[in-house]
């Protein structure tokens, strides 16, 4: 008997996207926390980011409105990665945790993936920016970019990004952080009906999930997609889960060393929970989602 085709593999996690207020903000939070942040990175359609980039290969993407004109005129143009972020703001206020962002070799496939399953939130958007490492070396980064977003009240998306050019710049100084922070091992969302999500998440990332009832997880090579209910959410990490959603991304766990980031935080007066091997750290100005930190021996 032949066997059939292997199934695709799941995505793998690229970056998680974070709206601020600020970016100045944002800054100041992160490094509080023990994160070194790259020098600003401004966009075509009028938004920038201050991002925080790990060894692993993840990081976070903290995004601001430079130019609210330029972005009037980038959502008047279709442009959907701009018109989601407005309309975040606009139902869940400037700071918060929009987007989960996978890592693809072709974007162009997933958006016809996305619009067969009538999962596409809109058009592809290409474009480039300048990158700038921690020595002030610059170079152009360029990005093909497929959106995926259920229906209803979601206060989330997912997209798929394509890495056209890579730029030539040493990023090893951005991944050194003081916390010690490594990687980003899960991804936390809630949902009030979590088995509503379980297509459109399956098919963005490739991954079927495992799990029932209140916890569901969905499995990428390199961390996991938890989604839970909000009574889970609290249970777990001591925290209310926030206004009712269909889906909205909650929290992000990092891996850590031990007994580093908990001296990092009282040392910065940053409140925060221990829970068992996770340093809880609740969402503050500059950043939209609960941090945890999982200290890996």
């Amino acid at each position: 008997m032949t066997a059939g085709p292997c199934p695709p593999s799941p995505y793998p996690l690229d970056h998680l996207v974070l709206p601020t207020a600020s970016l100045d903000v944002a800054r100041a939070r992160l490094v509080s926390l023990g994160f070194v942040v790259a020098p600003t990175g401004i966009h075509p359609f009028g938004t920038e980011n201050c991002c925080v980039f790990l060894e692993d290969g993840t990081y976070l993407e903290p995004l601001g409105v430079g130019n609210g004109q330029a972005v009037a005129k980038a959502i008047a143009d279709g442009n959907v990665f701009v018109a989601r972020d407005r309309a975040y703001r606009d139902r869940c206020g400037s700071e918060g945790f929009s987007a989960l962002v996978l890592g693809t070799e072709n974007a162009d496939a997933d958006h016809a993936r996305y619009i067969e399953a009538g999962l596409s939130a809109g058009d592809m958007l290409s474009f480039s920016r300048a990158f700038t490492d921690a020595a002030g070396k610059s170079d152009t980064a360029s990005f093909k970019l497929a959106f995926a977003s259920g229906t209803g009240a979601t206060d989330a998306f997912l997209f798929a990004c394509e890495r056209i050019y890579a730029p030539k710049v040493d990023r090893t100084a951005l991944q050194i952080h003081p916390n010690g922070a490594t990687g980003i091992i899960e991804v936390v969302a809630v949902s009030n009906e979590p088995s509503k999500q379980h297509r459109l998440i399956s098919i963005a990332t490739r991954s079927p999930e495992t799990g029932q009832g209140s916890s569901t997880a969905f499995g990428l090579p390199n961390a996991t997609l938890t989604l839970l209910d909000p009574v889970a959410f609290e249970t777990r990490f001591g925290i209310p889960a926030g206004a009712p959603s269909e889906l909205r991304f909650a929290g992000i766990v990092f891996s850590v060393l031990a007994g580093t980031v908990a001296k990092l935080l009282a040392a910065s007066t940053v409140e925060h929970d221990i829970r068992g091997n996770d340093i809880v750290v609740r969402p503050a100005s500059g950043q939209g989602a609960t941090f945890i930190f999982r200290e890996i021996a």
